[in-house]
């Protein structure tokens, strides 16, 4: 599975009609972008918007970064995935995650336990029957959504690496050090392609306010030195310049090749603009080039 070491993360293509979506999916691959990496929160449901951007596309990988483990059982979570890695020839690259209990219990469920709710679901998993065509077993890419060590250590000894979100370089040093040599480690990172620190960070805080607010993420940055103050208010100038990156293209390029050097094995780039609504295509374009990406042949429309 070629993920390249640049993919791009987004929520921006949610907020977006289909053949908008598969548009802005083509531009990303002629960029030279490896992967594109979508959540699942409250919007598009995640298989679903995989095939959407899978049928898009020739060469790149998508990935879900995560996929909810309590929006379907076990089962589901391995016909959907071995359903998409034999249909688009290993291109579909599984995240999943605990997510947050705001997000799962109004799905009826209880948020307790997650270590133990994401072993348990990996045990079911791997005992899942399927009784479809199976994909190339090397398309079954599974990575864990992982903060804290303990589920980093578990993404070491049940999946094939780790997806973290909103951590800083020193995170996926720590990182690899749990995961150890041979397990992918593929970090999301925020950046705001401007040199104008006071727009930098305005954008930056009113991307971090949510995030902030959920217990997952301020336990996993209190473990990394950052104080309750550092955490108030959409973040202190520390905090907000550790977890995003942002300056010029060049700048950028740097702060995403410093996780490199931590040990990722690839990033996925979250650019953010001060229109969430907004397809940040000239915002990709630019990093693109900073981070000397081998742009592609532009891939023939797809059948609508």
């Amino acid at each position: 599975m070629d993920i390249r070491r640049i993919g791009i993360w987004t929520s921006a293509l949610d907020r977006q009609r289909a053949p908008v979506v598969r548009r802005a999916a083509r531009e990303i691959e002629r960029l030279g972008y490896g992967a594109l990496w979508v959540g699942e929160a409250s919007r598009r449901e995640a298989f679903a918007h995989a095939s959407l951007l899978l049928s898009a596309t020739d060469r790149l990988v998508v990935a879900t970064g995560i996929a909810n483990i309590w929006a379907r059982d076990p089962l589901a979570m391995v016909a959907g995935q071995r359903t998409l890695a034999e249909a688009w020839g290993g291109r579909f690259l599984l995240g999943l995650g605990v997510s947050h209990d705001r997000l799962v219990e109004p799905r009826g469920h209880r948020y307790e336990r997650p270590l133990t709710a994401m072993r348990r679901y990996l045990d079911a998993m791997d005992q899942a029957p399927y009784r479809a065509p199976l994909p190339d077993p090397a398309a079954l890419i599974r990575v864990l959504g992982a903060l804290r060590p303990r589920m980093v250590a578990l993404a070491a000894e049940r999946a094939d690496g780790a997806h973290p979100y909103l951590v800083p370089a020193e995170h996926t040093e720590r990182a690899r050090q749990i995961l150890g040599a041979g397990k992918l480690l593929c970090p999301e990172v925020a950046v705001v392609v401007t040199s104008d620190r006071h727009v930098a960070r305005r954008v930056a805080r009113a991307h971090l306010d949510t995030y902030l607010r959920l217990a997952n993420y301020r336990s996993n940055l209190a473990d990394l030195g950052f104080a309750d103050r550092d955490l108030a208010g959409g973040g202190s100038d520390r905090l907000v310049d550790a977890l995003v990156a942002w300056g010029p293209a060049a700048r950028v390029a740097r702060r995403v090749g410093a996780h490199l050097d931590a040990g990722a094995d690839h990033v996925a780039v979250q650019v953010l603009t001060p229109s969430p609504d907004r397809l940040p295509t000239e915002e990709w374009a630019e990093p693109a080039a900073a981070l000397a990406l081998d742009p592609r042949p532009a891939s023939a429309p797809a059948e609508q």
